[in-house]
């Protein structure tokens, strides 16, 4: 089975970006000539994705005015909005869920992630778990690392409470099967970090080791370097 389907969450408030988000999302942000959410698209058409559901909140209609339908990309849009106040990524994608398949591929909107997403898929298919997690030998070098790893499998991942043990980072390409949510049926708020948490108290979450560092624009220092990256791709 190929996942196809990806759910892009986009609706954060971008704070530590302020105060070039106050008008615009960080989607929207340029990044060597264009919107960043354009470097996405059109690397998720190359990784082979044809259908993206953008979980859109924050000024969220300028993603949908600029991107549009996705033929411009080459993939299918379609968009699931925040209600009137911000759902948290976990709850962002409890809503999308009408809108997916049963599997799918889940990444943040400021993350560029240059990886084999075909290895990543077949290798959850391999599993019979209900979900997935790609982590990144960080060693706190490009952010603070929050996974413990022992022989491929996540022991410990929190954000807030981080160790020495922590070598590892969440690189930000998940897969989950609807069922994930099944014990936020009566929650609205909340992040995916829960949704992660609680499929690894379950044993129900693999582990897949990344050796491609990961770019992301959530911070003026890691907009920088991804411009940088983008400037000697081009090169």
């Amino acid at each position: 089975m190929k996942i196809d389907n990806l759910v892009l969450i986009a609706g954060g408030l971008a704070t530590r970006l302020k105060p070039v988000t106050e008008s615009i999302p960080k989607s929207m942000m340029e990044v060597n000539g264009k919107p960043f959410i354009s470097h996405q698209l059109e690397l998720l058409k190359k990784r082979g994705i044809k259908r993206v559901i953008i979980c859109a909140g924050y000024l969220g209609d300028q993603i949908e005015i600029f991107v549009k339908d996705g033929k411009q990309f080459g993939i299918e849009i379609v968009y699931s909005f925040d209600s009137d106040k911000l759902l948290g990524t976990g709850g962002a994608i409890k809503k999308a869920l009408a809108k997916t398949e049963n599997v799918f591929f889940v990444m943040y909107g400021d993350s560029y992630l240059n990886t084999d997403f075909k290895n990543i898929n077949e290798y959850f298919l391999e599993k019979n778990s209900l979900g997935l997690m790609t982590v990144f030998r960080n060693e706190s070098k490009w952010d603070k690392s929050n996974i413990e790893l022992m022989n491929g499998k996540i022991i410990n991942y929190d954000k807030k409470n981080l160790n020495a043990k922590m070598k590892f980072i969440d690189y930000g390409l998940g897969i989950l099967n609807k069922e994930a949510f099944d014990d936020f049926k009566d929650k609205e708020v909340f992040d995916l970090e829960e949704v992660y948490k609680n499929l690894l108290k379950k044993d129900n979450l693999e582990a897949f080791e990344v050796k491609d560092r990961f770019y992301e624009i959530g911070s003026f220092t890691g907009l920088d370097e991804t411009i940088k990256y983008f400037t000697m791709s081009n090169d």
